[in-house]
């Protein structure tokens, strides 16, 4: 959880829906302890957000997935976060006993009216089950100097 390495202004998450189930994690710790939240945590220097959002999953859920369309970036005045759609591509759902104290699959309809799922886990799943495209990465090359890049469009 803690790093000489990691950016504590940047952090992901991502939404990932496979059988009218969304993948949550109850959390040990901060203002989310005890509450099923969608997976994510802070971006490494030198990471792009898909990358941490691939390593946390990992991390926290033993489920590796493939970062979509952004869904939701929400600023305040310390740091950044970005919700991603994921898709699930393979593992077991598991905790890892430290971030979280168990991982599951939930029915998404159950999840929209647990009191045990906050607010903002709430608006992400909705976003996801709307229908509407979210942002989706757009091919750019940019400045090979200063690669990689990312542009999401509309």
């Amino acid at each position: 959880m803690s790093s000489e390495n990691t950016n504590w202004n940047q952090s992901v998450a991502g939404v990932v829906i496979r059988n009218n189930n969304v993948l949550l994690g109850r959390h040990t710790y901060g203002s989310g302890n005890g509450k099923l939240i969608i997976p994510g945590g802070y971006v490494d220097f030198g990471e792009t957000p898909q990358a941490a959002l691939k390593r946390e999953f990992m991390e926290e859920t033993n489920v590796k997935v493939e970062p979509g369309e952004i869904l939701g970036i929400r600023f305040n005045m310390h740091d950044w976060y970005i919700v991603f759609r994921a898709e699930y591509v393979s593992g077991e759902a598991a905790s890892d006993n430290n971030e979280n104290s168990e991982v599951l699959w939930v029915d998404v309809d159950e999840a929209l009216t647990r009191d045990d799922v906050p607010e903002l886990t709430k608006k992400c799943i909705q976003c996801a089950i709307s229908g509407e495209k979210g942002l989706h990465l757009e091919n750019y090359e940019g400045s090979k100097k200063q690669a990689p890049y990312s542009l999401y469009t509309a």
